[in-house]
């Protein structure tokens, strides 16, 4: 599933394309996604509307328009936005066309249909944007995103710290290779308990997975399956991971075989000599 920084990286690659350009038509698949598209709000609110930003928030791509609605994409497990020529032909999968005033479409392609497609009309943009917004952790690049902030909601649960930084309500956007990659980095054991988490070592940890996260955007995401940004180009950070997907391999630190375990349903990598427990 694509985690902050492949949402981060399409993000930055539609930009140049999409701002100050009008929607002309919109066209789907008739295929339901995660959720129907809602094909008649999408022509009653964007047609002939301008967009003006692009922003995300967790693993959400918000494209604003003038008159305030908003066009909310969520990638899901396989989701991809690119930008093609109107005029060539579409691919499978294919499931939303927006066609812009330059003879552009952007596209979303989604192979296993678990992505979802929002409209916030103009009129109720901003309080359906509040209660979408109270349902998402804390941005790994907002001032937000503190050690003591997190030492106060880490030491009132009793949960493995790989459990508790993955749930998106508590903090936005780390998925489960970050999740791996990051605590390796901060050195922290993936079972260790939140409660036991000092607050240096959630500095280190904000350290680390701030780092990590720009890595990887800089280097175009990680494409372990079928991530592809909006350029359709594959990212490259997933040649700089240190441990996930690598079991039994030396450790880049102390050459230790790197161990392999499940944590809430979710396959872990980590060093046990360099993440004591």
């Amino acid at each position: 599933m694509p985690e902050l920084p492949e949402v981060e990286v399409t993000r930055l690659g539609l930009l140049n394309h999409l701002i100050n350009r009008q929607i002309v038509w919109i066209g789907w698949s008739n295929k339901r996604l995660r959720l129907p598209i809602p094909h008649k709000l999408l022509r009653q609110q964007l047609i002939d509307k301008t967009i003006t930003a692009i922003d995300r928030r967790a693993k959400y791509l918000l494209i604003r328009f003038q008159d305030g609605a908003v066009l909310v994409f969520h990638l899901g497990m396989t989701g991809k936005l690119g930008m093609f020529p109107a005029t060539e032909d579409t691919a499978a999968h294919d499931h939303l066309f927006v066609r812009l005033d330059n003879g552009m479409e952007l596209r979303f392609n989604d192979t296993r249909r678990f992505g979802s497609i929002t409209v916030w009309p103009a009129e109720k943009a901003q309080e359906l944007e509040k209660q979408f917004t109270r349902t998402k952790g804390i941005e790994p690049f907002s001032s937000e995103f503190t050690a003591s902030r997190l030492f106060q909601l880490g030491e009132k649960r009793s949960i493995a710290i790989k459990t508790f930084i993955m749930d998106a309500r508590i903090i936005a956007g780390i998925g489960n290779i970050y999740a791996s990659e990051t605590l390796f980095a901060a050195g922290i054991h993936p079972q260790a308990n939140t409660s036991e988490i000092s607050t240096e070592q959630w500095e280190q940890f904000i350290v680390c997975c701030r780092d990590i996260l720009n890595r990887a955007i800089q280097a175009g995401g990680s494409t372990i399956s079928d991530f592809l940004g909006s350029s359709g180009k594959p990212g490259y950070f997933q040649l700089q991971l240190a441990v996930y997907g690598k079991k039994n391999t030396p450790c880049p630190q102390c050459s230790q075989p790197i161990s392999k375990i499940t944590i809430t349903g979710r396959t872990t990598y980590f060093c046990s000599h360099c993440q004591p427990r």
